[in-house]
């Protein structure tokens, strides 16, 4: 068969075990690809070696009639931040260029429990810090609708490659918006959990209380097919939770009536997000609520007060707990080549520590000076209260409306290199998406339009554990609009 690259996860799955084609061949073609298309993108750092003899063992068990897992024969690409057993995991840093975990991070084991097969590890900014995936230490990624253009970031990698074809479903992590600005700038579905659903024990920690991993896919059905196997209690991570505890999610994402069914759901449209984002990503929010109004939906303004202290909170935050988090990466215990003979302890610490790229530099200076002594309560303590104070304020919002909306980004994909020098304008492109993290909750971005060819995503928020409220609304949005039957040219 032809063009298997296209397939959904559903497609793939049963298209292995009814015997249209094998496992190995939809791995091959795969493989191909990544190597015809992938020296235009960039989006892979590390190929597995392996994938098609894994993929050969689950042809093995298919046709002896052995069991098979719910995902035999996905291919996944994993973001180079996610530990995998015997692959490089590099964090996109010379500071681990040479490193290779001797286990799987959780959500990987699950994965190949269900014969998933991990084709690769996939570019990101270094240690997931920035908005474009410019900053890594294997070069940058880039988008592949328009070449010259940013793919988003952090998880650039994971959404480039799910928009070039080159892997069934990919994994990012999210701690201000890493996956779903990625997703939005290459016109894919990127889904950002409640935080506690998905382990993160494995993952290359950056801010522990705001990161989260998510999948990235070609279609909401494979979001929610990913979610099933990786979301639930991990004794390795203490802040996961049971979901089978849990009202309304029990670790079934699926709603069975939701063809044409009528919703008496409200919406709520943070006003002040999308006045505030481009004419063409404003006019096509509007386009999408049309939508939603015609399935039932009743979509009214609403307002979020606390959003213009958003960024601040979040970004003081998050290099306050980076400064803490990368405080481990000395080079002794794991790292790149160089021999400490002749060095006494400082020189070396500091010869070594050098080698972080520069917005990584910058997070730390940033994230130590915020927690030194004189300046802790006066903007790491504040940040917090005014996390408290988002959440709060959201809180209030989802009892007066089941889902929020707003841009996942409020511009368009820029071009590269056009706001790599000025942080604060890059750090500005996450005024909607680091709501999510602030607050806990779950967000997903969905692709809703393009403007001169660059696509456009909207987000949607839900109240922590109403996953599957909010996957039901943006599959109805994505069966309307059918954008995503759209690939670029490569």
């Amino acid at each position: 068969m032809s063009n298997l690259y296209t397939l959904n996860i559903e497609q793939v799955t049963n298209g292995i075990k009814n015997g249209e084609f094998t496992c190995e061949e939809y791995v091959s073609q795969l493989m191909e690809r990544i190597k015809k298309i992938d020296n235009k993108i960039n989006s892979f750092i590390t190929i597995n070696d392996n994938a098609i003899a894994e993929a050969q063992q689950i042809d093995k068990k298919i046709r002896s009639s052995s069991t098979v897992g719910s995902l035999a024969g996905i291919v996944v690409g994993v973001k180079d931040n996610i530990s995998t057993a015997g692959l490089k995991t590099t964090c996109a840093s010379k500071m681990l260029s040479d490193y290779i975990p001797p286990y799987d991070a959780t959500v990987i084991k699950r994965l190949k429990d269900k014969d998933a097969i991990i084709i690769g590890k996939l570019n990101l900014d270094e240690f997931a810090m920035g908005s474009t995936t410019e900053w890594s230490h294997y070069g940058l990624t880039r988008n592949p609708w328009n070449l010259d253009y940013v793919c988003g970031g952090s998880s650039g990698g994971s959404a480039a490659s799910i928009a070039a074809q080159l892997c069934t479903v990919s994994l990012g992590s999210d701690t201000g918006g890493s996956v779903r600005c990625p997703a939005s700038f290459c016109s894919v579905i990127g889904f950002k959990p409640t935080y506690g659903l998905v382990s993160r024990y494995g993952l290359i920690s950056y801010s522990n209380s705001l990161e989260q991993i998510g999948p990235i896919g070609k279609t909401v059905s494979d979001i929610r097919k990913i979610m099933e196997v990786i979301s639930g209690k991990d004794t390795n991570d203490n802040t996961t939770i049971d979901t089978k505890n849990k009202n309304n999610n029990n670790n079934n994402y699926y709603d069975d009536n939701n063809d044409n069914k009528k919703y008496n759901q409200k919406i709520g449209l943070l006003k002040e997000l999308i006045n505030g984002a481009d004419k063409p990503i404003y006019q096509c929010i509007y386009s999408a609520i049309d939508r939603f109004n015609e399935f039932g939906f009743t979509c009214e303004d609403s307002s979020l007060d606390s959003t213009e202290y958003a960024l601040a909170s979040y970004y003081t935050i998050a290099m306050a707990e980076a400064s803490s988090n990368l405080a481990r990466f000395d080079n002794i215990r794991y790292g790149f080549e160089l021999n400490p003979d002749d060095y006494e302890w400082n020189t070396y610490f500091s010869k070594t520590r050098g080698n972080f790229g520069d917005e990584v530099k910058r997070r730390i200076i940033v994230g130590t000076f915020v927690l030194s002594s004189g300046y802790y309560g006066k903007y790491y303590l504040k940040a917090h209260r005014v996390r408290e104070l988002i959440k709060s304020e959201l809180k209030n919002l989802f009892k007066k409306y089941d889902l929020l909306i707003s841009p996942t980004v409020p511009v368009l994909p820029f071009k590269i290199g056009e706001k790599i020098d000025d942080p604060l304008k890059m750090y500005l492109i996450d005024i909607a998406t680091v709501l999510a993290n602030l607050a806990g909750i779950p967000a997903i971005s969905i692709p809703i339009g393009f403007e001169n060819g660059l696509p456009i995503g909207l987000q949607i928020m839900a109240d922590e554990f109403q996953e599957k409220k909010l996957l039901d609304a943006a599959e109805l949005l994505e069966k309307s609009i059918n954008i995503n039957s759209t690939y670029p040219d490569l």
